[in-house]
C-alpha cells in the first residue's frame, strides 16, 4: 500500500514511471474482465513496460484443447511476467507451478481474488482515512463471490468487525467464516441489509452472479435480494462508505451516485497504482 501510495504521487508528477522498461507483462484473461486487465495494462503502461494480451479464450490455443500447463510454459518464453484469469479454482496456483516467472492471481472461478482485496483495502484507507477499528458489511454473492474471499483474509488482519449480509443460500463458505472466527475476529451473519448499513462504516456491495448459478430460476429468485438506493444510504450510519467491486446490475441503484461516499468508480480507478505496486515489487523493481 505505501509503495501503491508513492507511485500514486509520483504518476500525479511525473505522468509516468519507467520501473518496468525493457520488461512485458502477458495478460491471460480466459474469463471475462474490464477492470482488472484493464488496470494490470494500464499499470504496466504506466511503468514504462509492454504488455501482450489474450483478452478472449476463443482466440487462443486453449480453445484447441491445449492444457493450461503448456499455455504457461508457452508464454513463459514471451515475457517476464504473467496475469491470469481463469474459470477453475485454483488454476492460478497451478498456472504458477508450471513456470519459473511471477504468475498473478487475476481471479480464479469462485475461489480468489487477491489484488482485488489490495485495492479493496487502499480504498478503505484512502476514504476513512485508517484501516483498523472499523465494522464492514459484505453484501450479497458471498458464497461464490471471490472478491469478498479474499478481501476477508485482509480484514481479519486490521482488528476490524465483520457483518456478512447474504440470502441463506449464499452465506460466506462456512471454511472462509470458521477460519475468520479462529483468527478472533468478531463476525456476525444476517439477512438484514438496513440493520448492517445502520452499524457500518463501509458497506461492500456486490452482484449475484449469475455465471455461478446452474439452475436460471434460482438465479432469477435471488437477482435483486439486496438492492441499495439513496433513501437507504440516508437512513444508514452517518458517512458510510459505499463500495462495490462492479461490475454492478442492480445492486446500487444510479441515485446513489451522487452521495459523496459512493466510492465505487474511485475504487476502480485505485487498481491502476495497486497493481503497478504489485508488477514492481513481484520484479524486484519497486
Amino acid at each position: 500500500l505505501s509503495t501503491a501510495s508513492r507511485f500514486e504521487q509520483e504518476l500525479e508528477s511525473r505522468g509516468r514511471l519507467d520501473n518496468m522498461a525493457g520488461q512485458v507483462l502477458a495478460t491471460l484473461f480466459f474469463e471475462p474482465s474490464t477492470r482488472t486487465r484493464l488496470s494490470f495494462e494500464t499499470a504496466m503502461l504506466r511503468l514504462g513496460g509492454q504488455v501482450v494480451t489474450v483478452a478472449d479464450p476463443k482466440t487462443s490455443s486453449a480453445a484447441k484443447g491445449e492444457s493450461l500447463s503448456d499455455s504457461m510454459r508457452t508464454v513463459e518464453g514471451y515475457a517476464d511476467l504473467i496475469v491470469i484469469r481463469h474459470p477453475q479454482k485454483g488454476s492460478a496456483q497451478e498456472a504458477a507451478g508450471a513456470v519459473e516467472i511471477p504468475v498473478i492471481n487475476g481471479g480464479d472461478g469462485a475461489g480468489q481474488h487477491p489484488t482485488q482485496a489490495l485495492l479493496d483495502v487502499y480504498t478503505i484507507q484512502k476514504e476513512k482515512g485508517q484501516l483498523e477499528g472499523l465494522t464492514v458489511a459484505l453484501v450479497g454473492d458471498l458464497k461464490n463471490g471471490r472478491t469478498v474471499h479474499s478481501l476477508v483474509h485482509l480484514l481479519a488482519r486490521l482488528n476490524t468487525r465483520l457483518l456478512f449480509v447474504s440470502p441463506p443460500s449464499l452465506r460466506m463458505p462456512e471454511e472462509i467464516t470458521a477460519e475468520i472466527r479462529r483468527m478472533g475476529v468478531a463476525v456476525d451473519q444476517t439477512e438484514d441489509l438496513e440493520a448492517a448499513m445502520g452499524q457500518s462504516d463501509v458497506a461492500y456491495i456486490t452482484r449475484i452472479q449469475r455465471e455461478r448459478f446452474e439452475d436460471p430460476a434460482e438465479y432469477e429468485r435471488l437477482k435483486g435480494a439486496y438492492v441499495v438506493d439513496r433513501a437507504m444510504v440516508n437512513r444508514a450510519k452517518a458517512g458510510i462508505t459505499i463500495m462495490h467491486p462492479l461490475p454492478r446490475v442492480n445492486e446500487i441503484n444510479t441515485d446513489v451516485d451522487g452521495y459523496e461516499g459512493a466510492a465505487y468508480f474511485r475504487q476502480a480507478a485505485n487498481g491502476v497504482p495497486v497493481r503497478m505496486a504489485l508488477l514492481a515489487l513481484v520484479s524486484g523493481r519497486e
